[in-house]
């Protein structure tokens, strides 16, 4: 049985086809990216997982059942997570306070309880502060704990991005451009948690980005599309070095050649 796959997705804008029988296949445990040049299709697979989109064709799966059609707020309670190409988080909230948010699929309390702060709400309330604590220390925002994110810089907000969505527990995180808006310091701090979030929490990856030396040194297989279809997919190594992966590139090869 696979952990998620997808089976020939299509949908289509106004006549542009965006993505075309696309099919692909995610092990427990893998990072699996996604490459492209702008408009290939790669944020549209996201928003067809998160169910943003609907599917015209094909079929996406996980485990043994079919997620195709399912409420978006499922897809969360499944334990799919993402963050954002362009940040998503509550800019008149603390860092913490965003985080916290991330917690909502393990609340279990109704309205009666949450009014009157019950005990079960109070344990919920503990557990998710801990949870929070735990991923502040895990991305090193200890300094930042408090401070209204608004006034964050760019590559900051991607990282308390990335708490809210870990905040969630998920079994698979979807990170859209994770690098973008980030100096080099920050993609290599970024490369190490990527490597960490699989190695010491346990949770499978799937990687949009444009940032190759990232996608090189991160994933264990890559899927390159171009116009919504498939290139090819294999090996970091093999992706980069595929003629046709080049030449959607319109002319980076050096990008490939030193990834």
């Amino acid at each position: 049985m696979s952990f998620f796959r997808t089976e020939d997705i299509s949908i289509s804008f106004g006549g542009l086809k965006a993505l075309n029988r696309v099919s692909f296949e995610i092990s427990q445990g893998e990072i699996f990216s996604i490459i492209g040049p702008n408009g290939a299709g790669k944020t549209t697979i996201f928003n067809c997982i998160s169910r943003f989109y609907d599917l015209q064709e094909g079929k996406i799966f996980w485990g043994d059942g079919e997620i195709s059609h399912i409420s978006p707020h499922l897809v969360a309670n499944l334990g799919i997570a993402r963050t954002f190409q362009n940040i998503e988080l509550f800019k008149n909230m603390t860092v913490i306070e965003n985080l916290l948010l991330g917690r909502h699929r393990h609340r279990r309390s109704n309205l009666f309880q949450e009014a009157i702060f019950s005990r079960a709400v109070r344990e919920q309330e503990i557990k998710s502060r801990e949870k929070a604590e735990e991923i502040i220390d895990f991305l090193d925002l200890q300094a930042y704990r408090d401070q209204v994110v608004a006034g964050l810089s760019f590559g900051l907000l991607k990282i308390v991005e990335l708490g809210r969505a870990l905040a969630l527990e998920p079994s698979l995180l979807l990170l859209d451009e994770p690098s973008s808006g980030m100096n080099l310091e920050e993609v290599e701090d970024l490369s190490h948690w990527i490597n960490d979030i699989k190695e010491k929490l346990g949770i499978t990856i799937l990687l949009v980005e444009h940032n190759m030396m990232l996608v090189a040194g991160v994933s264990d297989r890559v899927l390159a599309l171009n116009f919504g279809e498939i290139i090819t997919q294999g090996t970091p190594k093999k992706v980069m070095e595929d003629p046709e992966v080049i030449k959607a590139y319109l002319g980076e090869e050096g990008v490939f050649i030193k990834a």
